[in-house]
């Protein structure tokens, strides 16, 4: 598989809840493997949270192992997606 995003593995991430943090987000992920970024989407006008984004990690393997385990997983009580960024 090719090398998704800039410098790593990116995967989106749906069904957040919207009070989420980057800082809470990376360290939930961070049980797959070394997470190289987070980023959260929010409304370019309001400012508010959308509910999803971004988590990138080091090397594919811990990307891949992020959606086989996380995806469904209950973060903050609601059960998040996880899968490539780019599919």
């Amino acid at each position: 598989m090719a090398q998704h995003g800039r410098s790593g593995f990116s995967l989106f991430v749906g069904n957040l809840p919207y009070h989420t943090t980057a800082d809470e987000l990376g360290h939930f992920f961070s049980q797959a493997g070394p997470v190289v970024n987070i980023r959260l989407v929010s409304d370019r006008e309001t400012g508010r949270p959308k509910g999803f984004g971004f988590c990138e990690f080091e090397s594919e393997q811990a990307a891949q192992k992020a959606i086989s385990t996380l995806d469904g997983a209950e973060f903050n009580g609601r059960s998040i997606r996880v899968n490539w960024a780019n599919k």
